[in-house]
Parts: C-alpha cells; structure tokens; sequence
C-alpha cells in the first residue's frame, strides 16, 4: 500500500469480487480503511473491545442487533448511510449485494473475538487483506 497517494474506492472495489473479503485502502493512527463486498448472510458474531463503523458506497446492506436479553432487530442500511455498532454487542451482516466502507482498529477479525456456528465458505475470516 502507497500511503503517500490517493486510493480511488471504485477501482479498488473492482480490483477483486470476494465477498466479506475486505481489502484495506488506508491506515489512520491505529485503525484501517477497509472496503468489502457484501452479498449473503456473515455470521453472528461480536467485538468486545471495539466499535464497528460501517458506510455503505453502494447498494443494501442489512445489520442485524441482539440485545443482551436475546432481542434482535435489523438495521437496514442503503447507498450514503452510515451505522456504528457498539462494541460488545452481537451482530449479524447480511446483504442482497452491497459495497461497504469499514473504519476498524488494525488487527479486528472480520468474524469478531467469537461467533456462531460454522463459518461459511463465502466468509473470509480475516483482519483485512492489502489491496
């Protein structure tokens, strides 16, 4: 990664096609820039010492929420918005076909510090590839 030029987000979206595969554009103090594409269900999972910021540069793309007390509810998200989960909370992605923009600490696991089940083969577990 060359820090010192501009990263075009549309090229570096149509450089690969995995899903839930993000590639990082930046780095900023401790945290990176990623981008990922999203389509299908990730898994449940969660992030105990950290918030998630997500923007979404393209298409839907859906956040699920549990509460400690087991309730959920889903965050629909589109085109221009934005959405932190807090840290320590479960959450589950999924999408009809998304791009998304994620500010993480440097090292944060796309799966979290635990999730549920089996991870899908369309769920690249991992703290973020280089562009």
């Amino acid at each position: 990664m060359n820090d010192t030029e501009p990263v075009n987000l549309a090229k570096a979206l149509a450089s690969f096609d995995d899903v839930y595969s993000p590639r990082i554009v930046a780095r900023m103090n401790d945290y990176d820039v990623r981008v990922a594409h999203t389509r299908g269900e990730h898994v449940w999972h969660v992030h105990e010492d950290t918030d998630e910021f997500f923007l979404v540069l393209d298409g839907r793309f859906d956040v699920a929420l549990r509460d400690s007390d087991g309730t959920e509810r889903t965050v629909r998200l589109h085109k221009g918005d934005t959405f932190v989960v807090p840290k320590g909370t479960e959450h589950k992605p999924s999408s009809p076909g998304a791009s998304i923009l994620m500010f993480e600490p440097t090292g944060t696991p796309t799966t979290g510090d635990r999730h549920e089940g089996e991870l899908p083969a369309h769920v690249d577990s991992t703290t973020g590839h280089e562009l």
